[in-house]
């Protein structure tokens, strides 16, 4: 796995030129505010005292009573899970290095202090991996509907607990204003736990290091090219605490 430093957007792009050669057809970005953090979806970090459905079953209760318009599919209910913060096999990712810039530099006091990470992976290398493959596609990457994704649905991990399948890259329907804006897409976990970087040679995947004390900088760089807090999440709440941080 490659690794380099990085301390502006220019640096971003070139590095990224120069690990080009590594990353033919698309390419997925992912930030995180701590250099650290693995490449690990929430449910599969927990404990798992709960399973996996029967937190859908207590979420599907509850939504039942707050929104008209249900999802369809079982996957359709891990995107809405998702959204409200339940762990779920979900990874977000994103089309957008300056979305997922914005996540690994956006200000938090608990980690100002703290290196920060972006993460570039090759979804079609990783499905190599996984097994998912088209004869009739160079740079396949299924959506949650096609059948190479029917192992990763809660009812077949549910089912099929000796089965360990790799994580796999794949499209989802853009169908909230959330994934639009982030130009959102996802790896899902199977059962088994490991981190996406440390899937077999590891070559699917670049760390591009941030040092925390340019994290301000880079953040301003951002903010200078439309990305905000209220452009990856165009939501009321956004309103709300931007106008309450340029109060303090």
């Amino acid at each position: 796995m490659i690794e380099r430093e990085i301390g502006s957007i220019g640096d971003f792009l070139a590095a990224r030129q120069a690990d080009a050669e590594h990353f033919p057809g698309a390419i997925w970005y992912r930030g995180h505010a701590d250099a650290k953090w693995q490449l690990v979806p929430g449910y599969i970090r927990s404990q798992r005292t709960v399973s996996e459905t029967t937190l859908m079953a207590r979420f599907r209760q509850s939504a039942a009573m707050l929104t008209e318009r249900l999802p369809n599919s079982e996957f359709d209910w891990l995107f809405l899970m998702q959204h409200y913060g339940v762990p779920t096999r979900l990874l977000d990712w994103s089309e957008s290095p300056l979305v997922a810039l914005y996540f690994a530099v956006e200000p938090q006091a608990e980690l100002s202090a703290v290196d920060g990470a972006l993460w570039c992976l090759n979804p079609h290398k990783l499905n190599k991996k996984a097994n998912i493959k088209s004869p009739d596609e160079e740079y396949y990457i299924p959506s949650f509907e096609d059948e190479e994704m029917k192992g990763y649905t809660p009812e077949s991990v549910s089912r099929q607990r000796r089965l360990e399948l790799s994580p796999a890259a794949t499209i989802a329907t853009r169908n909230n204003s959330r994934i639009q804006a982030q130009s959102g897409t996802f790896t899902v976990h199977h059962s088994l736990i490991i981190p996406i970087e440390d899937i077999g040679d590891k070559d699917h995947v670049v760390k591009y290091l941030i040092p925390h004390v340019q994290k301000p900088m880079i953040f301003e760089e951002l903010r200078s090219l439309g990305i905000n807090r209220f452009s990856l999440f165009p939501e009321l709440a956004s309103v709300g605490r931007i106008l309450s941080e340029s109060l303090s």
